[in-house]
């Protein structure tokens, strides 16, 4: 099944996307698209249901991010082979975990804002994971039970405040509207193998990544199993697995993203996103002058 979230941002009902490729509205079975909905009980209930039975999506409705309620959004850094040679970086030897703020979270076509004073934000296509079974202490061969499906994440950063202001990787990685997710939650049995997907991402047109996630260092079952021995993954939570090559960081000048710039990206079988990238216009502190409250 193809699950998403449609309606204005906030607001956001559960629908699924019929074989026409129309959306279905969910609401009479399901409040949401949560950890509450992705349970196997609840997505077997949903299948059996005839799709023809339930009323159609008002037309041009925004698609949400795909999952709602997500309290974990966890990120798996370096984990692709040939992104690690493009950046001339080590294998890792374990996976490299950090967290992008929940809050960061939008949908698959929302606008992506550039943080104020920010001249390093890029862009990285990613195969996310939902959560669907609270996990702990899980074996790899057990692991793929704990999953309720895909989707696809733009693991949008900023470089300077990612690897130049000190600390983790996490500051540069939850700044607002950083979390596209979707267009769709696609549950594990259409995607029988997580490990042979292709991926892609362009900039106003040009192609900038293209993956597989063959080249994963740390597979699907890998990650699940190994973030379940350091903390209790619940249902709904998001897992980003990294990136293959062709970040604007590695490239010969560096390239970032601009005001007005237009990102698309896709994986196979889990759909497309789009996103304007546009300038902050809000008010806040300049955190590279002001961090200290002077």
């Amino acid at each position: 099944m193809k699950l998403v979230r449609f309606g204005s941002a906030g607001q956001e009902k559960p629908g699924l996307v019929d074989a026409e490729g129309q959306v279905r509205d969910l609401s009479g079975l399901v409040p949401d698209i949560t950890g509450a909905t992705l349970s196997s009980g609840t997505l077997d209930r949903i299948r059996q249901t005839d799709p023809a039975t339930l009323p159609l999506a008002p037309k041009g409705q925004r698609l949400g991010a795909c999952v709602g309620q997500v309290r974990n959004f966890i990120a798996i850094g370096l984990n692709y082979a040939d992104h690690a040679a493009e950046t001339g970086a080590a294998i890792p030897a374990e996976p490299i975990v950090f967290n992008k703020a929940p809050s960061c979270i939008v949908g698959p076509n929302d606008d992506v804002i550039i943080p104020r004073q920010s001249h390093k934000t890029d862009w990285e296509v990613e195969l996310a994971i939902v959560i669907g079974e609270r996990a702990s202490y899980v074996a790899a061969n057990e692991a793929l039970e704990y999953v309720a499906g895909y989707c696809i994440c733009n693991d949008v950063s900023e470089r300077e405040y990612q690897l130049e202001r000190g600390g983790t990787w996490t500051k540069g990685k939850g700044c607002p509207t950083f979390g596209p997710l979707g267009p769709w939650l696609v549950t594990k049995d259409e995607i029988p193998d997580p490990q042979n997907l292709s991926m892609w991402l362009d900039v106003n047109g040009e192609r900038m990544q293209t993956g597989s996630t063959k080249t994963m260092i740390f597979n699907v079952a890998q990650i699940v199993s190994y973030l379940s021995h350091f903390m209790i993954l619940e249902p709904g939570d998001v897992i980003t697995t990294g990136t293959p090559p062709g970040v604007g960081m590695a490239m010969k000048p560096p390239r970032y993203l601009k005001p007005g710039d237009v990102v698309s990206l896709g994986i196979e079988g889990l759909g497309e996103q789009r996103q304007r990238f546009i300038a902050f216009e809000g008010k806040g502190i300049d955190t590279s002058k002001s961090w200290k409250g002077h």
